[in-house]
């Protein structure tokens, strides 16, 4: 079931349904795009064109985000569940494990991916790594890489717009991948660069609080999560 925030179609599904949904894309063997839909997406969506068709033609796109989550209920189009990109990270390299699927991890500092890989390694131990690297959008090597390598998953974190424009490209650049994911900050968190937040702020919805003292440079995303993005949610309810 799709609800529509501000001209943006995300599905409401609990984390289990978005796993095995995930796994089906992969079994499909079809190129698929998942993106990670948080408040920022949308007010950005809504002054891009060409990502705004990215978020709506996606294969499947979950709630990341607090804010979301309280704009559904608000516009009477509740979501089951929150689903984070570092949640469907974790969930998704365990089903890699368990399925034989081999994964690719991309974007992030250099020795982020790396690092990343590294850490999730351990806790899965016959998880297929198929490479980690840091790279860009407009890195060349990264496309030879992807080609070379043949992964099954292929998680992307060059932050959005970037991220997702970049996996959509990968089709015209003749790179087949099963599934590839547009996971944002994700690899910081996985990797130690930045603490997760404690689960009472999580569960609560003050994430954003404990960002901006750990993330300052966050400051106008946080802006935007909590201010811009409210108020536009409201403003299409009054008007």
């Amino acid at each position: 079931m799709k609800r529509n925030v501000l001209g943006i179609k995300i599905e409401s599904l609990t984390f289990s349904e978005a796993i095995n949904k995930i796994d089906l894309l992969i079994v499909n063997k079809k190129p698929s795009q998942i993106v990670t839909v948080n408040p920022e997406f949308i007010i950005l969506a809504h002054k891009d064109p060409e990502f705004n068709k990215i978020l709506n033609n996606a294969d499947l796109s979950v709630p990341d985000g607090f804010g979301l989550i309280l704009a559904g209920k608000f516009l009477n189009q509740p979501f089951k569940e929150r689903v984070t990109g570092v949640d469907l990270t974790w969930a998704v390299c365990k089903l890699a494990e368990d399925r034989g699927y081999k994964v690719f991890f991309l974007g992030g500092k250099t020795g982020v991916a790396l690092e990343t890989s590294q850490r999730i390694k351990k806790l899965h131990p016959r998880l297929k790594i198929a490479g980690a690297y840091s790279g860009s959008p407009t890195d060349k090597r990264v496309y030879e890489l992807i080609k070379k390598s043949k992964p099954d998953i292929l998680f992307v974190a060059f932050g959005a717009p970037k991220q997702e424009k970049f996996i959509a490209e990968l089709k015209n650049n003749d790179i087949y991948v099963p599934l590839s994911v547009g996971v944002g900050g994700t690899f910081d968190y996985i990797a130690g660069i930045y603490p997760y937040a404690p689960l009472w702020m999580r569960k609560t919805g003050l994430e954003w609080l404990f960002r901006l003292f750990t993330q300052p440079f966050r400051f106008n995303r946080i802006i935007t999560a909590t201010i811009r993005f409210p108020w536009a949610v409201l403003r299409s309810k009054l008007f």
